[in-house]
């Protein structure tokens, strides 16, 4: 395992480093939707990221400003990236806007993220360009915004040396808190956090070969996938997520051509895959290599897991290749892994017994999955609200600390750390020596005194007919007649859909968790609102219902479309 010492240092130096040690074979692999591929070396990406630091020198960019990068997956956002990291500028990477349909609230939410980290500048390309024209309105950068295809790299003198005035405590840059309960607060990282975590994660992974769809403004994929690629170094095939959504066996197979020895998904994907990969597909495919199939950022639900290693295990996929994982932005990325080269563990406990915050077993109970032990040098508590530490068997707050947690948040967001401490906002609790994640701490749904985990209640409707597989909220709403549960259920797109839908939805609810579902509330694919890593917002969801402004998208036609050009 590394030492501090290891981590002193920065990305810059790190990228140098590659460059001059990395073999040709390694860097980046950039894959399209037609699986052409396009291949470039750690040492070309340094040179183009250096030559993109002239860029930002000549237009007065230097140390500590911020800098906002909306880009689709693709080789110029690690120009912008890197080079704005060696003038010793921060990078803020944003989504992109996902959904013409709902360009009001992509507008406000991009908006409200701007003026959270005091951007001074913001880069995108000509295409996003065109949909960004009213944020611009609303605020616009003090250095301008600007698009990569007017920047040409080719003329400007490469800066040979990183910003002199780096260190390792310099913030190295911001990522944005999922904000499920709350509207998301800028999370600043220095290099130390992030190459502390780097070297943590990177210590649990013997290949260098990895692949991965995940969006690059998403801490698992930037920080989970790209940087532990250049430090150590290896290779990283990088597939848009659109892509991905669009043909998800290009996932498996690029895994499969490049041999990748690792590769993470939340648990959607895992269940996306089941569902839309047909069994003729497979032909060709060697799932062998695989041997961290990484399940994290959001609920890990046993049952899809499953259904991944039945249906790929005839085309070399291991059991033991299935890891629970559980992290967060504040902590730059992971705090447990489940060990590799092992069956992951789930338990099933007594559903009366969660809810009063013990754990008792039984055989027809919740079924949890572990997300493993903490990471080396990770310390993980958990404690009741009075902040006492709680024995192994106890439901409380998971606490953590390790050298890759946040020094604080960017804007007047309130400080989530007490004593160096970092309070996650999540359940959980230890069992046999192993962490167990039972949900968002204000998103419990408290019936009669008792607790509920949204999660419980949105699983058990999947696989009905016509619904989208982790695509339900579950909700409790307080009215003069107490707390009810409402429960929200996006439908797949131009399915037919079952007319007593509600009604198998209130039946698969109570049978799984015994609840009784006060409302369900059928909406259109794409209605209920999600975070910029893609979760979905619970009580944003309840809000918008309140307010009649739960919405699906718009419908895009050649008019709405120039509509929001024209905008």
């Amino acid at each position: 395992m590394s030492t501090i010492r290891d981590w002193n240092t920065t990305l810059p130096h790190k990228l140098w480093e590659a460059a001059n040690i990395a073999s040709p074979e390694q860097g980046l692999v950039f894959v399209d939707r037609k699986g052409n591929e396009e291949h470039f070396t750690w040492d070309s990406i340094l040179k183009r990221a250096q030559r993109m630091a002239g860029w930002f020198r000549d237009h007065q960019i230097g140390l500590n400003d911020r800098v906002c990068i909306v880009l689709p997956t693709g080789i110029e956002f690690f120009d912008v990236f890197f080079g704005s990291q060696i003038v010793g500028a921060i990078p803020v990477p944003l989504y992109p806007p996902l959904r013409l349909g709902k360009m009001d609230a992509y507008v406000s939410r991009t908006v409200a993220m701007l003026k959270a980290v005091n951007a001074s500048m913001l880069i995108s390309n000509r295409r996003v360009s065109r949909v960004l024209g009213r944020v611009v309105e609303q605020y616009a950068p003090k250095h301008g915004f600007h698009s990569v295809d007017s920047i040409s790299l080719n003329d400007q003198q490469p800066v040979l040396k990183p910003c002199s005035e780096l260190t390792p405590e310099h913030l190295a840059m911001a990522q944005f808190s999922s904000g499920t309960t709350v509207a998301p607060k800028p999370v600043g990282l220095t290099y130390s956090n992030v190459l502390s975590n780097t070297e943590i994660i990177s210590s649990k992974v013997n290949g260098n070969i990895g692949c991965s769809w995940l969006p690059l403004y998403h801490d698992m994929g930037l920080i989970g996938c790209i940087f532990p690629a250049l430090c150590k170094p290896g290779t990283m095939v990088l597939i848009p997520p659109e892509v991905f959504l669009q043909k998800p066996i290009l996932w498996l197979s690029s895994i499969s051509k490049h041999r990748a020895y690792i590769s993470p998904a939340p648990n959607f994907a895992y269940a996306y895959c089941v569902q839309r990969i047909k069994d003729t597909e497979l032909v060709n495919l060697d799932l062998s290599c695989w041997k961290m199939a990484l399940n994290g950022a959001e609920a890990v639900a046993p049952k899809h897991l499953r259904a991944f290693q039945e249906k790929f295990a005839s085309v070399g996929f291991h059991p033991h290749a299935l890891c629970p994982v559980y992290g967060l932005a504040e902590a730059s990325l992971g705090v447990s892994f489940t060990e590799p080269d092992r069956p992951f563990t789930s338990k099933r406990f007594d559903r009366d017994a969660l809810q009063e915050g013990q754990l008792r077993e039984c055989e027809n109970g919740i079924e949890l999955a572990s997300v493993g032990r903490p990471l080396p040098l990770c310390e993980v508590k958990i404690r009741d609200n009075d902040l006492n530490e709680l024995e192994s068997g106890h439901i409380g707050t998971v606490w953590v600390k390790s050298p890759s947690v946040m020094q604080g948040y960017l804007n007047d967001a309130p400080s989530a750390i007490e004593s160096d401490w970092l309070n996650t906002g999540d359940l959980g609790f230890y069992y046999d020596q192993e962490l167990y994640i039972y949900g968002r701490q204000k998103d419990i749904i408290v019936l009669g005194g008792q607790n509920h985990a949204p999660q419980d209640l949105e699983m058990a409707v999947d696989g009905l007919e016509g619904i989208r597989t982790g695509c339900s909220v579950a909700v409790g709403h307080y009215t003069e007649d107490g707390e009810q549960v409402y429960l929200f259920v996006e439908t797949v797109k131009n399915a037919q859909i079952p007319s007593d839908l509600a009604n198998q939805c209130k039946g698969a609810v109570s049978k799984e968790t015994g609840v009784q579902c006060d409302l369900v509330v059928i909406v259109p694919s794409g209605t209920i609102p999600r975070t910029s890593s893609g979760k979905l917002r619970r009580a944003e969801t309840l809000r918008l219902f309140l307010t009649e402004n739960l919405l699906p998208p718009k419908e895009m036609n050649t008019l709405n479309m120039a509509g929001i050009l024209a905008q």
